[in-house]
């Protein structure tokens, strides 16, 4: 009896040819679609689209996919827990920080929930179309990068739990991006040039302040932009609007470049300052997540501060609370509290967690953490 697999189907191309690859491989595939609810509601801010994933329109183009490829085919109600990311996105912005929407819906839905549904059809594996690999370690399965390295997406998935590992597939880690849609264009699958999803599903307009204002009606979040010093600049709308690095976009004409340097919600403050004034050595992070043992000892590894940073060499000490200081062999920019750090050794992911504050400037010694 063929193992049995449930996938993620977004309606993209790299699920798509993931299921086929699944089928071809041999496995007993059962297509999963995540309804969330944000798509088709009377709201300026929630339309439909072509560009993503979960819309009305992702879930025919999936369910045409899985009728080609003559599997199962089951959409899921996840709006209400779908509501919770969106209430973590609100409220992580709210309290001055950058949330990471993707990271949380992988390790709450698609390798939380939808697993845990998978289980109740007797699935042996849960796969999706993300750009990472399994890779056969000496004591489990380790979880490493893509060989795409400009589509890899093992950042997202340095979330999920150690547990999970051995039940995890990713068909299309080990292909490049042309070659996910050549294989589509091949099978005659009308989303083999369907464009990827480049923004956050549940803000196609990219106006996220405006989002977390109809959720969070009546909050006051407008304040003051304030040198390093605390002498004032101007005014600002809200700290919604912001995030850590930011330069363009503040509204505010200074003599010279200004970056946003740290947001402080308890009085609505926004930090700007110089380009330089954003390196630093050292961050500290929480709800550390080890898809090894936790190390005893400082541990040397590349750690990924945002999706599109490349990982830096450093050293990560794991602390008895649960968290960790990271500290970097050179300064890096714009270390953003509420983001992922996820460490790395050559293409393996170790572990990650999140970014609760930069601890160190420019000028920190050099030498181990």
């Amino acid at each position: 009896m063929p193992a049995r697999v449930v996938l993620a189907m977004s309606g993209g191309v790299d699920s798509s040819v993931a299921a086929y690859l699944l089928k071809e491989q041999g496995y007993d595939v059962i297509g999963l679609f995540m309804r969330t609810g944000t798509h088709g509601k009377d709201d300026a801010h929630t339309p439909e689209r072509k560009k993503g994933c979960c819309s009305a329109l992702d879930a025919g183009d999936a369910r045409r996919v899985a009728d080609r490829l003559d599997i199962p085919f089951y959409a899921l109600d996840f709006e209400q827990d779908f509501e919770r990311i969106i209430d973590y996105f609100a409220d992580e912005y709210l309290a001055g920080r950058t949330p990471n929407p993707c990271v949380v819906c992988n390790n709450w839905l698609k390798f939380g929930k939808l697993w845990s549904y998978g289980k109740q059809l007797e699935a042996d594996f849960v796969a999706t179309g993300h750009y990472a690999q399994m890779v056969a370690g000496s004591g489990q399965p380790e979880l490493h990068r893509a060989v795409d390295p400009d589509k890899d997406q093992s950042y997202v998935l340095g979330g999920i739990q150690r547990a999970i590992l051995p039940h995890l597939l990713f068909p299309i880690g080990g292909y490049r991006k042309d070659e996910v849609r050549a294989i589509a264009r091949k099978l005659g699958l009308a989303v083999a040039d369907k464009p990827d999803s480049v923004e956050i599903c549940f803000v196609p307009d990219g106006d996220h302040g405006a989002l977390i204002r109809s959720r969070r009606p009546g909050l006051q979040t407008a304040g003051k932009f304030v040198d390093t010093a605390g002498e004032f600049l101007a005014e600002h709308p809200g700290i919604e609007n912001f995030t850590v690095g930011q330069r363009k976009g503040l509204g505010y004409a200074a003599g010279s470049r200004r970056y946003i340097l740290k947001i402080v919600s308890e009085d609505n403050s926004v930090v700007l300052g110089d380009r330089d004034e954003l390196l630093t050595h050292e961050l500290a992070a929480s709800r550390i997540n080890w898809l090894l043992d936790a190390p005893s000892a400082p541990l040397r590894c590349q750690a990924k501060i945002r999706y599109r940073h490349s990982a830096a060499p450093a050293v990560v000490t794991a602390l008895p609370d649960g968290g960790a200081r990271v500290h970097f062999d050179e300064p890096q920019s714009a270390v953003t509290p509420g983001q992922a750090v996820v460490f790395y050794d050559g293409p393996r992911v170790l572990g990650g967690g999140w970014i609760e504050a930069a601890t160190s400037g420019a000028n920190a010694a050099d030498g181990s953490a």
